[in-house]
């Protein structure tokens, strides 16, 4: 892939985001149109389109960390459940939806893309989730 993808650009600091934690090989932030509060994007550094083609490593560096973040998300959020999606379609970088919710309706409800993102929100939920 010879371009950077919106999140290698907001890895590189091109593009601002409510990071959440990072470590050498791993990213992860609030999705700006969150379908519930704490929707947290995970995706490695590495720029790598479709899941299945990661390494072996990366794979196992990217899941163990979204592991991670989900325990961290149920815990702070006092929510039972962290539902997880790998959909691949709407960005080049491989990318894990994290999505708390306590019942499946919010799990499956929508998010809203024709609104500006409430940043204001977004930093304060940011805050009390960052690592």
């Amino acid at each position: 892939m010879t371009n950077d993808s919106i999140f290698t650009k907001i890895i590189n600091g091109d593009i601002p985001s409510h990071k959440i934690y990072e470590d050498d090989d791993v990213f992860a932030f609030l999705d700006i149109h969150p379908v519930q509060p704490g929707h947290t994007l995970v995706i490695p550094k590495k720029q790598v389109e479709f899941v299945w083609d990661l390494d072996d490593e990366t794979y196992a560096k990217l899941t163990a960390a979204a592991k991670k973040i989900a325990l961290r998300l149920r815990e702070v959020l006092d929510v039972p459940y962290v539902g997880e999606q790998i959909i691949g379609v709407d960005v080049p970088h491989t990318h894990i939806h994290l999505i708390p919710f306590t019942n499946a309706a919010e799990f499956h409800s929508e998010s809203d893309q024709s609104t500006e993102p409430d940043h204001a929100a977004l930093a304060k939920i940011a805050a009390s989730l960052s690592f």
